[in-house]
C-alpha cells in the first residue's frame, strides 16, 4: 500500500467537504489540517481530526502537511499558491487557476521558479469513464477524430448555496472573476486536450446574461479548433434545470461516435456508448463506475509526489495555456459583461 501523505486544505468550502475530504481518506491519505477563515468551516474540519487554522502561516507552518488542495474563491488562488510553493508544499489548486490571467501567469512563475508538483485541480481527466474514452480513441475506435462536442450545464441562481450562511461568491464578478465561462468551461478545454492528446489553439465565444438576476455571464457557447484540425464546441450554462439532460461528451469521427453522458462533474458513474459509423449499431462501453474522479486525481497526484517521473503528467504550462484560452473567449464575445482575464495591457 502506497505511504500515506498528509494533506492541507485551503479553504473548506462545499467541495473541499463533500468531495476532497472523503477524497483524501479513501485514498489512505490524512487530512492534517485545514486554514480556513471561518469559525464554523475549522470546527467542520476538527469534526474530521484535522487542525484548524485561521490564516495561511498556520497551515505552512504544519511539518505533517506535504500537499495542499487550494479551494478559496478563484481570486485568492495566487496568494496562496505563491506562498505554498515557497514554503516547498506541492500544491493541487482548484480549476481556473485565478480570477485573473495575470495572477495566473503569476502562479506559474512561482512555481517553475521554485520547482514544487503543482497541479490544477482538473478531475476530468480522471474520471474512468474519460479514461476509457482516450484509450478508445487512441485504438482508433473512431478512426480521424472530427469533432467534439460537450455540454455542461447546470441551474445556479443568486440564492444558490450548499452550506447554510455560505455567500454565493461564484456570481461575484470581483472573486469568481467571471461567470458561467470561467466556472464550466476550464474543464471541456483541458479534458480535449486530455482526449486528444494536443490542446485547443483557436477559439472563440459568445456570452449571454440570460435568465439569472446577476452581472456575470449566465451561459457561453465558445467553438475551437486544435492544431490538427479538431473541432470542438462547448456549451456551458447556469441557466439549465437540473432536471433537465445536460453533462454530455461527444467525440465524432469517421468511423463512429463515441457518447458519455452524465460522466462530467464531481460523482462516479455515468454512461458510455459507440456508435458505428457503417452499421449504426450502438453498443455500451464499460467503466468503473464506482471510483469518483475525485478520489482518482487525489490517487494520482500522490503518486506523482512519490514517483517524481509521474510528474510530467501535471503541467502549470499547460494549465496556463487553458487561462488563456478563457481570457480568448471572453476577449472575443461582443457582450456588455466585463471580459475579466484579459491581459493587463
Amino acid at each position: 500500500m502506497p505511504e500515506s501523505i498528509g494533506w492541507g486544505i485551503v479553504g473548506f468550502g462545499w467541495v473541499a467537504r463533500d468531495f476532497m475530504a472523503p477524497a483524501i481518506r479513501a485514498a489512505g491519505h490524512r487530512l492534517v489540517a485545514v486554514c480556513d477563515p471561518g469559525t464554523e468551516a475549522r470546527a467542520a474540519a476538527a469534526d474530521l481530526g484535522a487542525r484548524g487554522h485561521a490564516d495561511l502561516a498556520g497551515l505552512v507552518a504544519e511539518p505533517e502537511v506535504e500537499a495542499v488542495y487550494v479551494a478559496t474563491p478563484n481570486h485568492l488562488h495566487r496568494g496562496a499558491v505563491e506562498a505554498l510553493a515557497e514554503s516547498g508544499k506541492a500544491i493541487l489548486c482548484e480549476k481556473p487557476m485565478a480570477a485573473a490571467l495575470p495572477d495566473a501567469e503569476a502562479m506559474a512563475a512561482a512555481v517553475a521558479r521554485t520547482g514544487i508538483l503543482y497541479g490544477t485541480a482538473f478531475d476530468q481527466r480522471h474520471h474512468p469513464a474519460h479514461r476509457r474514452l482516450r484509450d478508445e480513441i487512441r485504438a482508433g475506435r473512431v478512426g480521424t477524430v472530427t469533432a467534439v462536442r460537450i455540454v455542461y450545464a447546470c441551474w445556479l441562481d443568486r440564492g444558490w448555496t450548499a452550506i447554510p450562511g455560505q455567500k454565493n461568491w461564484r456570481i461575484d464578478q470581483a472573486q469568481a472573476g467571471g461567470g458561467a465561462l470561467i466556472d464550466l468551461a476550464p474543464h471541456g478545454l483541458d479534458l480535449i486536450d486530455f482526449l486528444l492528446d494536443e490542446p485547443i489553439r483557436d477559439v472563440t465565444a459568445l456570452t449571454q446574461a440570460r435568465a439569472q438576476d446577476y452581472a456575470v455571464d449566465d451561459g457561453a457557447l465558445l467553438i475551437g479548433r486544435t492544431g490538427s484540425g479538431v473541432l470542438a464546441s462547448l456549451h456551458v450554462a447556469y441557466n439549465c434545470p437540473d432536471a433537465l439532460p445536460r453533462r454530455r461528451l461527444e467525440i465524432a469521427g469517421t468511423r463512429g461516435l463515441l457518447v458519455a453522458q452524465n460522466t462530467m462533474g464531481q460523482d462516479a458513474g455515468g454512461s458510455l456508448t459507440f456508435t458505428d459509423g457503417a452499421t449504426g449499431q450502438t453498443v455500451p462501453l464499460a467503466f468503473d463506475t464506482q471510483a469518483s474522479p475525485f478520489l482518482e486525481q487525489v490517487r494520482a497526484f500522490g503518486h506523482a509526489l512519490r514517483d517524481p517521473p509521474a510528474r510530467d503528467a501535471w503541467s502549470a504550462a499547460r494549465d496556463l495555456h487553458t487561462m488563456r484560452l478563457l481570457a480568448r473567449a471572453y476577449a472575443a464575445s461582443p457582450s456588455h459583461l466585463p471580459s475579466p482575464v484579459a491581459p493587463a495591457a
